[in-house]
């Protein structure tokens, strides 16, 4: 009884701290994957979202993807980390995201007590992207180019949780465009003046040492960032995401976390308790 009333405690300054505010999840990887860690995800969204937290999820599907590409015989191709997206895969793309990934994550909410409501980057024209340019041709990916973020403030207005699947339209040519959904979070939390950006991973946060998670940094200020990628701290698949964060913050959200999803109940953690869980990066 002592330990569940010190855990009460210890949340409801956190409660009254999150209570109206606006925190943008994006869910992937591992604790999109697995049972036990995507129940847990389940449950730690709808509690946040009862106690008066306005979450957005915003989501990925790569596995999922990659599932039905191989069942209808496509060769998933990737450059430089980037999934090379054609006319064939990006049928597969927005069927697996807008459909089976996101309304099962929607019905999921809804059976465990929340009050979900599914929609993409197309709906309501939330993101308009542009065809993505670099040195490579990566076919139908896009570049978020302006995000509507209306839609998303009307739900949560309604007391819905707003799952968002990361297909948009191009500005130019209509077409279905695939986009990154750790840059869609970013973007999306940046527009909507989020509180607060969590990037669910599959590491423990950023590490000084990669192979060692005792060397676990748990804050940094925007300021450091720089020399932490100077000095191979911050390195390859790490360095989108840390962009990510660092161009949220710049445009006004007051923190943003790499949260180990495979930890249960990781967000809670993050959100409700003193020590949190990952590497919070804040603007100071």
């Amino acid at each position: 009884m002592t330990n569940r009333v010190t855990v009460l405690a210890e949340a409801l300054p956190y409660i009254r701290q999150y209570s109206g505010k606006t925190v943008v999840v994006k869910y992937g990887g591992a604790a999109m994957e697995k049972a036990e860690l995507r129940e847990a995800v389940i449950d730690d969204i709808v509690l946040l979202s009862l106690v008066g937290i306005r979450l957005v999820v915003v989501h990925g599907g790569g596995p999922e993807i990659n599932a039905l590409l191989e069942r209808l015989g496509i060769e998933p191709r990737f450059i430089g980390g980037l999934r090379y997206t054609d006319e064939e895969t990006m049928e597969v793309v927005q069927m697996t995201l807008c459909g089976s990934v996101n309304k099962n994550l929607v019905s999921q909410l809804n059976r465990r007590g929340g009050k979900a409501v599914g929609l993409s980057g197309m709906d309501g024209d939330l993101f308009l992207v542009g065809r993505l340019r670099g040195e490579n041709d990566y076919g139908l990916v896009g570049e978020i180019k302006k995000t509507d973020p209306g839609p998303v403030n009307m739900l949560l207005d309604k007391g819905y949780i707003p799952v968002v699947s990361t297909v948009a339209r191009g500005a130019d040519d209509g077409a279905a465009y695939n986009i990154n959904a750790d840059t869609a979070a970013a973007e999306l939390s940046a527009e909507m003046g989020a509180e607060k950006l969590i990037l669910l991973t599959d590491v423990p946060g950023l590490l000084r040492d990669k192979d060692d998670p005792a060397t676990l940094i748990p804050e940094a200020r925007l300021s450091e960032i720089p020399a932490l990628i100077r000095e191979g701290v911050i390195r390859k698949g790490m360095i989108p995401k840390i962009e990510c964060c660092v161009n949220a913050l710049r445009r006004g959200v007051k923190s943003a976390v790499i949260l180990d999803g495979r930890a249960p109940h990781s967000l809670l953690v993050e959100m409700l308790t003193v020590e949190g869980v990952g590497t919070q990066i804040t603007g100071g």
